[in-house]
């Protein structure tokens, strides 16, 4: 059976599809993983970006790269209110972008056709610009589809009076987004609330508005949530992931990769034995917070491979909050880097757990993978992603939000080493089987890929 990830590619189809990268990490890496799929179809590949965050060309010398002026001071681009920087870039790349779009569309030649345009749904600016220039546009969501109709029923939320949230409704249930709790809807920090909610009405609206929607996930593994978006979004709705086990390996990180961690894994003697930890490219930490993790994996006794990227603990640089001898005071159990080959650490026959903030991309990779999960979600789609892992497809622990020693000591003995977190580790095993298949041919996210080409050459 043929594997489509090593598979030779295809002729050129004359067709050029424009992809818009949203300048941050969770969003590039599977943007760009989309692009090589498309490009193994046979279609041209143009990628627009901004200067902020700009990706690094030379990993893809197959694509074309279009920077354009993002119109943002020096300052605002370190803002840790993403929401206030996206608002503002969707108001200050609006007359960049059209300058691009219609330059590239007017020299299209035979041999280069645009045809599509493909953008993160957050840049929903896009959708007038594609509808002045006559030209279509569709939205890869790179979330799940339960995050994604969770963020969507924000507004509802907020009518119905659960946001914003109080302390005294935690632990309710929310029924119109089960199994969410009040605690599991999305926070985003921002200065202005109201911003979240213009943000997440005129993606709504643009995504409807949109020719189609693309999704990095597999039918198997939410099949409700796929019957319910296609109920409430009435265009043609592609689910083509695990998008990363298509894609060729080319880098799309912003943070260069230490992979002496897999030489350290190399020389574990035993499978499964350690526990990797990473809280993705955004989320931060207090310092006390930061001891809390770092005492609960040293007093678990389990062997751990920690991922803290600089700047991730506030008013920190990187370990100086560290307590003198730590590392050397666990005798090799523990191996600290700035940023790990996540793929390559998942993968590797010595990693039995994952202590994650369930970035999506992260969550998807470890089920692909098995490798169960321990749930640290921090903000915006991860608190939906984690109660799923916990509560829907019984693969993980969740912390439920406690970042404190004895309760991170007790779960990861509880994943590594009891009954219960192998039992996770067979129900994860039996959604990996699902992913491998959904990929195959006649699987079900190998035929939408095929129904997108062809969906794709129609325009």
């Amino acid at each position: 059976m043929e594997d489509p990830r090593i598979s030779p590619v295809k002729p050129r189809l004359g067709r050029e599809i424009i992809l818009f990268l949203l300048p941050l990490q969770g969003h590039i890496t599977p943007m760009l993983q989309l692009a090589n799929i498309l490009y193994s179809r046979g279609f041209s590949i143009t990628i627009v970006h901004t200067h902020f965050n700009s990706p690094k060309s030379s990993n893809y010398p197959h694509f074309n790269f279009q920077p354009i002026p993002d119109g943002l001071l020096e300052g605002q681009a370190s803002t840790v209110d993403f929401i206030a920087l996206l608002m503002l870039m969707n108001v200050t790349c609006v007359g960049p972008f059209r300058d691009c779009l219609s330059k590239l569309l007017s020299d299209a030649s035979k041999d280069r056709i645009p045809c599509c345009l493909i953008t993160d749904p957050v840049w929903h600016f896009t959708q007038a610009v594609a509808d002045e220039l006559n030209f279509p546009r569709m939205v890869l969501r790179t979330s799940s589809i339960s995050s994604f109709l969770a963020f969507c029923a924000l507004p509802l939320m907020q009518e119905k009076g659960y946001l914003p949230i109080q302390d005294s409704r935690l632990e309710e249930a929310v029924p119109e987004l089960p199994p969410l709790k009040v605690k599991d809807l999305h926070v985003i920090n921002s200065k202005d609330p109201e911003d979240v909610l213009r943000l997440i009405i005129a993606m709504a609206e643009t995504m409807r508005a949109s020719s189609g929607l693309i999704f990095n996930s597999f039918e198997e593994l939410e099949p409700t949530k796929l019957a319910e978006c296609r109920r409430g979004f009435p265009v043609p709705i592609f689910t083509v992931g695990p998008i990363h086990k298509l894609s060729a390996a080319s880098s799309g990180s912003l943070f260069p990769q230490d992979r002496s961690c897999i030489s350290w894994l190399d020389k574990q003697e035993r499978p499964k034995s350690v526990l990797y930890v990473s809280f993705g490219s955004l989320s931060i930490v207090s310092e006390a917070q930061f001891l809390e993790i770092a005492w609960g994996l040293a007093n678990s006794g389990q062997h751990f491979l920690w991922v803290v990227r600089p700047g991730s603990v506030r008013g920190s640089e990187w370990l100086e909050v560290l307590p003198s001898g730590f590392l050397e005071g666990l005798d090799g159990r523990g191996y600290i880097v700035k940023w790990a080959p996540q793929h390559g650490v998942l993968a590797h026959p010595a990693v039995g757990g994952f202590l994650t903030h369930n970035g999506w991309n992260s969550t998807l990779e470890a089920i692909c993978e098995g490798v169960p999960m321990m749930c640290m979600p921090f903000h915006g789609d991860q608190r939906v992603n984690a109660r799923y892992v916990n509560n829907e497809w019984r693969v993980g622990l969740h912390l439920e939000y406690k970042v404190e020693r004895k309760e991170i000591e007790d779960a990861i003995r509880k994943l590594m080493a009891s009954d219960e977190g192998e039992e996770m580790r067979e129900k994860i095993k039996a959604l990996k089987r699902k992913a491998d298949e959904s990929l195959q041919d006649g699987g079900s996210s190998c035929q939408s890929l095929q129904k997108l080409t062809e969906y794709l050459v129609s325009f």
